[in-house]
C-alpha cells in the first residue's frame, strides 16, 4: 500500500465522526475538539479528494452526498475493525466468548468427549462452537480459532497440523466379524454410511482405484448420527482414525482397512499475531491432546 496517497488520519476521523453523529457540533464533542476544527478537517478532506462529501446549508443536521455516504460506510467498517483489534490487545474484550469453527464430525466424535477436561481447566472461558462444513472467515471480534480439514496453506492465516488424517474404514464388530479385507474393492459388498452433504466415500474409493459403487445400501445421515449408526451396525464408513480413536480403543468399532497418512489432516488455524488468553489456552489444550507420533491416539 502506498501510504502517501491516503488522506491524513485526522481528516478521516473528523469526517467519520460527522457521518456518525450527523452534526459538526456533535462530532466535535465526540472528538473533544471544536465544531470549527471538524469543519476545517472535512473541507480539507474534500479538497484532497476533489469531491463534495457533505451537503451544507440544510440545517443543523448535515446530509451526505453519495460520495460521502460511500466513504462513510468504508470508514465505519475500517474503524470498527481497528477498535476491535485494539480492544483485543488491551484486554477490554477478555470476557467475550471464544468462537471456534470446526467440522461437524470432528466436533461430535473427537472434541465433545474431551471437552469437559478443557472446561475444567479453564472454567472462566465461554465457548461458542460452530460445527459447519463452510470455510468461515477469521476476523477481529469474530471467530478466532478454526479446526480445518485439508492440507494447510490457507492464505493470510497461521496453520499448525493438529492431527494427521490417516484414513481408516471402520464398522461395528458384529457387522464385520470374520471378514478379511485385502484391498478397498473388498469393501464394496458392505453397507456404507456417508455424512450428509459430503462425497467422502465416493472420493475415497476413487482415490483407492475403485470406480464401482458399493453393491449394498448407502445411508446418508448427519454427522451427529454417524457414530450411533456405526455402533448399531448400520454400515461402515471411512474417516480419520483420530476421529474414532476412542471407539476403536474401547472395542465399539473395528478397523477394517487403513490408508497410510500423508500431509492431509485437521489443522489449528488462527489469524497471525497474538491471540487472546482464552484462545491461547484453547490452542495449547488442543496441542496437548494431539496424538504424538508413535503413541496411541
Amino acid at each position: 500500500m502506498d501510504w502517501r496517497t491516503l488522506p491524513p488520519l485526522a481528516a478521516l476521523r473528523a469526517f467519520a465522526a460527522l457521518a456518525e453523529t450527523g452534526g459538526f457540533t456533535a462530532a466535535g464533542d465526540a472528538l473533544n475538539v471544536s465544531h470549527a476544527a471538524v469543519s476545517q478537517q472535512v473541507r480539507a478532506l474534500e479538497e484532497r479528494l476533489g469531491a463534495a462529501l457533505v451537503l451544507r446549508g440544510g440545517g443543523r443536521r448535515v446530509a451526505l452526498t453519495p460520495e460521502g455516504a460511500r466513504l462513510a460506510a468504508a470508514l465505519a467498517e475500517g474503524f470498527l475493525t481497528i477498535r476491535r483489534a485494539v480492544d483485543e490487545l488491551v484486554g477490554l474484550d477478555a470476557d467475550r466468548p471464544l468462537q471456534v469453527t470446526l467440522t461437524p464430525l470432528f466436533a461430535n466424535a473427537w472434541l465433545m468427549p474431551r471437552l469437559p477436561e478443557f472446561l475444567h481447566e479453564a472454567p472462566g472461558v465461554e465457548l461458542m462452537l460452530n460445527p459447519t462444513f463452510e470455510l468461515v472467515d477469521l476476523s477481529p471480534g469474530g471467530v478466532e480459532v478454526a479446526i480445518r480439514y485439508g492440507r494447510g496453506g490457507w492464505p493470510g492465516l497461521a496453520a499448525e497440523l493438529l492431527i494427521p488424517a490417516d484414513f481408516v474404514v471402520v464398522g461395528a464388530p458384529d457387522l464385520v466379524a470374520g471378514r478379511t479385507i485385502a484391498g478397498a474393492a473388498d469393501l464394496l459388498d458392505l453397507p456404507w454410511l456417508q455424512e450428509l452433504g459430503t462425497t467422502e466415500m465416493v472420493a475415497w474409493l476413487r482415490d483407492q482405484g475403485v470406480e464401482a459403487s458399493p453393491r449394498r445400501s448407502v445411508t446418508h445421515l448427519p454427522s451427529h448420527s454417524m457414530l450411533e449408526a456405526l455402533r448399531a451396525g448400520v454400515g461402515v464408513t471411512v474417516t480419520s482414525r483420530s476421529v474414532v480413536a476412542l471407539e476403536l480403543a474401547q472395542g465399539r468399532l473395528r478397523e477394517l482397512y487403513a490408508e497410510p497418512a500423508d500431509d492431509t489432516g485437521y489443522w489449528i488455524v488462527t489469524r497471525p499475531g497474538v491471540l487472546r488468553p482464552a484462545a491461547r489456552a484453547f490452542v495449547a489444550w488442543l496441542r496437548r491432546h494431539a496424538p504424538r507420533q508413535g503413541a496411541a491416539p
